[in-house]
């Protein structure tokens, strides 16, 4: 019987909000996850696989996470790990344009707009363009569980987004779909999620982690988008 693991969810480093292409790191996203891989290999972790999605800035975060790690670091490829598109869940409900978020106020206004078209979608109230039903989002999310448990052992790296990994949070702790909500708006870059997990499931050990960042010389590293 195979023995328990850790999975360690990494969301991905600050990505370029506000751009013309999001789905790239900037240049701090890149030095938050070289430096989540330093402490990884501080730590002497070794990962026994590697998964992400499928998105740039996902897995430009885990070449940069196996930089520090000092090691080739090859990954598997999930499209269930994959982020929603808030552009769309936003333009379900909000079809009007946005102006671009480069104020405080316009940047609040992006968020609420986002948390509201996220319950709505999440509802089976709209359906964003492009975009899965929800239901199968989640089933996208579960799926790549799945194969961590039925496939891994020891530690395991998967590099994903705010959406899928608070999608994971909220269906090991069987939260409502409000409470993941309030969980993606909260999940920082690079954080660090652990789940213990065993053949039959997975439970939750840490959320949210910035054990690389956690120092006064890091403070401005901290970043949500």
């Amino acid at each position: 019987m195979k023995a328990m693991g850790t999975l360690y969810l990494v969301r991905h480093g600050q990505a370029s909000f506000g751009a013309d292409n999001y789905d790239q790191l900037s240049p701090l996203g890149q030095r938050q996850c070289r430096r989540l891989g330093d402490y990884f290999r501080a730590k002497g972790r070794h990962f026994s696989a590697a998964i992400t999605g499928t998105l740039v800035r996902q897995t430009q975060s885990l070449d940069e996470i196996a930089a520090g790690l000092g090691v080739a670091q090859d990954a598997l490829r999930l499209p269930g790990l994959n982020e929603y598109d808030s552009a769309a869940v936003i333009a379900a409900i909000h079809p009007q344009p946005l102006a671009k978020p480069d104020t405080p106020e316009l940047y609040r206004h992006h968020f609420r707009l986002l948390r509201a078209g996220l319950s709505s979608w999440m509802a089976g109230s709209t359906q964003p363009a492009g975009m899965p039903r929800y239901a199968d989002f989640v089933a996208g999310v579960a799926g790549a569980l799945d194969h961590v448990r039925q496939h891994c052992d020891g530690d395991v790296l998967m590099v994903s987004s705010g959406g899928p990994i608070s999608t994971a949070v909220g269906q090991v702790l069987g939260t409502t779909p409000e409470m993941t909500v309030e969980l993606n708006m909260r999940i920082r870059n690079s954080a660090v999620t652990e789940f213990v997990f065993n053949p039959k499931r997975h439970m939750l050990l840490s959320y949210n982690g910035l054990p690389h960042l956690d120092d006064e010389g890091h403070a401005d590293w901290v970043t949500y988008t």
